[in-house]
């Protein structure tokens, strides 16, 4: 151990080990000194699984009573994420919305996870006056929103949001492993895992998979071909590209 420049012991990290900062109350707490009050964290859940919905949730935190350890939900064991569930649910104020494969077909990906981040801020049993939310897109909201990249490992209230919404997935995709035996949802939660692939490929798509994600089109041309028309691929003459209807 040494001392940096300014006298403050610093502590050498083994080899090969980067020390991560927890995220902060820092950016809330200066709108609370502005007079801004509540202020808003949200984040989704479930943008790259080939199965279930996306789950977005918007979290105001109480600034006497933050709990302990919260991190990006990444971060976290999946035990950390429960305890860490249970004790945001008690001390804060919080909504969850979700965009069904559906929407997901419908809208794709991007706008369908925005539409569903924009109704779980809507959702919240008070209005805030200012939203901070992970990623690239600020949502089209009544209040002011700054888009944090990066902003679960940040921004301590999006942090929170992210473990509200991966949970709450989690916990529906053990749901839904139990209405649609045979894919391993509880295990992987929808994601494309090897196992999961082999599930498709056996079984076919269910009515959670998600039509136009490239490995569950292969399984609808292989289980269901009358949901798949072919059509010339216009920069490929040679070539043809599956056009999926959704409604089928």
């Amino acid at each position: 151990m040494i001392r940096g420049k300014s006298g403050k012991k610093r502590i050498d990290l083994p080899k090969g080990v980067i020390a991560v900062t927890p995220p902060s109350f820092r950016r809330e707490r200066a709108l609370i000194k502005r007079g801004v009050w509540p202020v808003a964290g949200c984040d989704e859940a479930g943008r790259g699984p080939l199965a279930g919905p996306v789950v977005a949730a918007a979290v105001v935190l109480d600034p006497t009573r933050i709990p302990k350890g919260i991190d990006d939900s990444k971060r976290l064991t999946a035990d950390r994420r429960e305890e860490l569930f249970e004790q945001i649910c008690a001390t804060a104020s919080f909504s969850v919305a979700f965009a069904s494969p559906a929407r997901i077909d419908r809208d794709n990906i991007l706008r369908a996870s925005l539409w569903a981040l924009k109704r779980a801020v809507e959702s919240l049993p008070e209005s805030p006056k200012h939203v901070f939310v992970d990623g690239r897109d600020r949502l089209d909201t009544t209040c002011n929103c700054d888009a944090v990249i990066g902003g679960d490992g940040i921004v301590v209230s999006i942090a929170a949001a992210s473990i509200i919404a991966k949970v709450t997935r989690d916990r529906l995709m053990c749901a839904l492993a139990e209405e649609c035996p045979g894919y391993g949802f509880e295990s992987h939660k929808g994601y494309g895992v090897p196992e999961h692939l082999d599930a498709l490929n056996r079984l076919g798509p269910s009515a959670h998979h998600r039509s136009f994600f490239a490995p569950v089109v292969a399984a609808r041309e292989k289980h269901q071909p009358w949901t798949v028309k072919r059509e010339a691929d216009l920069f490929d003459p040679a070539g043809v590209v599956p056009i999926i209807s959704a409604a089928e």
